[in-house]
């Protein structure tokens, strides 16, 4: 087993540096094997076919992403933790262009991958600590749903540029925008509806058995319309 997983590892290290060295194209059996020092029926016994050897690729891109992301320590600022954690995301995918494009380049429609699923995980961590504070101005899904496709967006944007081509103060401008238009300064006095309402939100999982499905499921949608809540001026 240990010798099995060894040469797996050499194959998806050697794949990793070819990608990065000679782009997509220069990624075939015959490269990857010489590369590797193995033989072509390895590559097929150890992933199929190349399309699994490449998605065996973007898994350890992702793995390797959440290490990063797991090893940044979270302060009393959610906000900031937010802040920190897009800086990550776009600074790995620039690090990282050709395996950037394998893990959020070309999603298959209607699925998700589960290295996938595990940095939604966490980006779900960082926007429900900042509902839990009150500083969270749309819901929870919302505001992922907003960060992600912006963070990707951008990301996959820059990398298609030329280097000299990239405005460097972009990414921080984005990241700031997306930030105003989902969050809120600490609240100085007692938390909006609104905000009462993202809170209680977030922390709904935190007690699985509280409620019967039909009544999280009103509960969620109360909860819903409280959060789109604007006071009468």
């Amino acid at each position: 087993m240990a010798d099995r997983e060894e040469v797996r590892r050499r194959i998806i290290d050697a794949t990793t540096e070819l990608l990065r060295d000679k782009g997509r194209e220069g990624v075939t059996t015959r490269t990857v094997s010489a590369a590797a020092g193995v033989q072509a029926p390895t590559l097929y016994r150890l992933f199929t076919d190349m399309n699994g050897l490449l998605e065996a690729v973007a898994a350890d891109g992702f793995a390797r992403y959440l290490a990063r992301k797991h090893g940044q320590a979270l302060s009393d600022d959610p906000v900031d933790d937010l802040r920190r954690g897009w800086d990550t995301h776009v600074g790995f995918g620039l690090e990282n262009p050709e395996q950037y494009l394998l893990m959020y380049g070309r999603p298959a429609p209607g699925t998700r991958r589960r290295s996938t699923e595990q940095a939604t995980a966490r980006l779900r961590l960082l926007v429900e600590r900042i509902a839990v504070a009150g500083r969270l101005s749309v819901g929870v899904e919302t505001a992922m749903d907003m960060v992600h496709s912006a963070g990707v967006g951008l990301t996959l944007n820059l990398i298609g540029m030329p280097p000299e081509q990239r405005d460097p103060a972009l990414p921080g401008r984005l990241r700031e925008a997306v930030l105003a238009a989902i969050t809120t300064d600490a609240p100085a006095g007692p938390p909006s509806v609104a905000q009462r309402a993202v809170g209680l939100k977030a922390v709904l999982d935190e007690v699985p058995d509280l409620y019967t499905p039909g009544e999280l499921a009103l509960l969620t949608e109360l909860l819903d319309r409280a959060t789109s809540h604007s006071p009468a001026p």
